[in-house]
Formats: structure tokens, C-alpha cells, sequence
């Protein structure tokens, strides 16, 4: 079954960085349909960076510049460099993908990302 296990949350001030880590298992590692959510309490959920149809990441505007999404296909796992962190990320971040969508006909439209991890808690200090 899928697995998906993040690591490298913690307590950070200001300024500082942070590289999280999503472990996967069960499914066909793709370039579509994988990518990082994040949700603070009171808070809808974001999605932070994440892969669809076009390959490339998209990232939401706060963190432009700042967040890069990467992965290591023979490790298959997907990573979040997290630089310059502000007070404002301060959220659980989870990664999330969707087996059936990352695959043809589909090819990352219309991803639901229906997997997800157990997240790890990032928290930023000012």
C-alpha cells in the first residue's frame, strides 16, 4: 500500500532553514501529482509546492523565492528546502500524492493528492 513518511520538522527561529523529507513506498514515483500541504491551526489547508501536468512546481506566493521542491528519484523521495522561514510558516506540513493521476491517460491533471502522510510540525519563532 502506499506509505509516505515525512521527517526534519522542528523548531526553528527567523531566518533560519530547514530540509523536509517525504519517504515513499507503494506506488510508482512520478513528477506528477506529488508535492508538500501545509495547515495552521484556524487555518484552510495549502497547498505549498507541489508537480501536476506541466512537470514543473508551483509553489503558492508566500513562499516564491524562499521553498524549493525537490526529489531523488532512485530514493524516491520528495524533499522541501525551506529557507528564510518567517513566523507565518509556522504549520503541521505533510506531503501528499496521487498514484492513479501521476500515471497515463492522466498525467497529473486533476490530481486529488488522496495520499498523504501523518505530516511533521514546522514551527518558526520571531
Amino acid at each position: 500500500q502506499v506509505q509516505l513518511v515525512e521527517s526534519g520538522g522542528g523548531s526553528v527561529q527567523a531566518g533560519g532553514s530547514l530540509r523536509l523529507s517525504c519517504a515513499t513506498s507503494g506506488y510508482v514515483f512520478s513528477s506528477y501529482c506529488i508535492g508538500w500541504f501545509r495547515q495552521a491551526p484556524g487555518k484552510e489547508r495549502e497547498g505549498v509546492a507541489l508537480m501536476d501536468s506541466s512537470g514543473r512546481a508551483n509553489y503558492v506566493d508566500s513562499v516564491k523565492g524562499r521553498f524549493t521542491i525537490s526529489k531523488d528519484n532512485a530514493k524516491k523521495t520528495l524533499y522541501l528546502q525551506m529557507n528564510s522561514l518567517e513566523p507565518e510558516d509556522t504549520a503541521m506540513y505533510w506531503c501528499a500524492v496521487d498514484p492513479l493521476r501521476s500515471l497515463p491517460p492522466y498525467n497529473g491533471y486533476h490530481c486529488a493528492y488522496d495520499y498523504r502522510g501523518q505530516g511533521t510540525q514546522v514551527t518558526v519563532s520571531s
